[in-house]
C-alpha cells in the first residue's frame, strides 16, 4: 500500500520540482536579461577623456550643459585673497601701457616706417624700452626716434623699432618690456603672473 502511494505521488512530485527548476530559470534569465541592459546602456554612453570628444559632435553639448564650478570657496583662504588683490593690482598697473602698445601696432594710427608722435614715444621710452632686458644693446651708440614697421621675418606682423643716431635700427618686443618690469616691481608674484598672462614667448 505504501509502495503503490509513493509511485502515485511521485509525477506530482516530479512535476512540482521542474516547475521550480522553470520559475528559478526564468529569475535567472530576467536576472542575466536585465545585467545584459545595464551592460550595453553603459557601453553607448560617451565615455570621455580629457582630450576626447564623440564623433556625432555631441562632446560640446555635453560639457557645455555641464554646472560651471563655484569656486567662490576658494576666497576664504587669505594667501589666494592676498594673490588675487595683487594680480589686480599689476593689472591696472600694466594695462595703459598694453593698451597704447597694442594700439600702434594694430591701429591705423601709424603707417609702416612711421615715427612716433612725441607723448607716445616718450610713453614707450620710459615705460617699455626702459626695462627691456637688453635695452642698452637695442639703443647702442644712440637712440634718435621709435617708429612702427613690419617684422623683418614675419611681414605680416608689426613690432616698434629703434632707430640709433647712426642711422641702424632694431625691432623690441613690448611684451618682453612689461614682463621684465613686472619682475622689477613685483619680484615675488612675477612668475605666476607672467604664467597666467602672457601666454605667448616673447620674440
Amino acid at each position: 500500500m505504501t509502495s503503490l502511494l509513493l509511485l502515485r505521488t511521485l509525477p506530482l512530485l516530479r512535476n512540482g520540482f521542474l516547475s521550480h527548476r522553470h520559475q528559478v530559470s526564468n529569475a535567472a534569465a530576467g536576472f542575466l536579461s536585465h545585467r545584459q541592459r545595464v551592460l550595453c546602456s553603459l557601453a553607448e554612453k560617451p565615455q570621455f577623456r580629457e582630450d576626447d570628444s564623440p564623433g556625432d559632435g555631441s562632446a560640446t553639448a555635453a560639457i557645455n550643459s555641464t554646472p560651471s564650478v563655484d569656486d567662490s570657496w576658494r576666497f576664504e583662504d587669505p594667501d589666494y585673497r592676498k594673490w588675487k588683490n595683487l594680480e589686480a593690482e599689476i593689472l591696472i598697473d600694466i594695462e595703459p601701457i598694453a593698451l597704447l602698445a597694442k594700439d600702434i601696432l594694430h591701429s591705423d594710427r601709424y603707417l609702416d616706417g612711421e615715427r612716433l608722435d612725441f607723448e607716445d614715444e616718450k610713453i614707450v621710452m620710459e615705460k617699455l624700452l626702459a626695462y627691456h632686458p637688453y635695452s642698452k644693446d637695442k639703443i647702442g651708440c644712440g637712440l634718435d626716434f621709435i617708429m612702427v614697421d613690419r617684422h623683418p621675418q614675419y611681414r605680416h606682423s608689426r613690432c616698434l623699432f629703434v632707430v640709433r643716431t647712426d642711422g641702424g635700427w632694431i625691432d623690441f618686443s613690448y611684451q618682453k618690456c612689461l614682463r621684465a618690469y613686472v619682475r622689477d616691481r613685483y619680484p615675488s608674484h612675477a612668475e605666476r603672473f607672467i604664467r597666467e598672462h602672457f601666454k605667448r614667448a616673447s620674440s
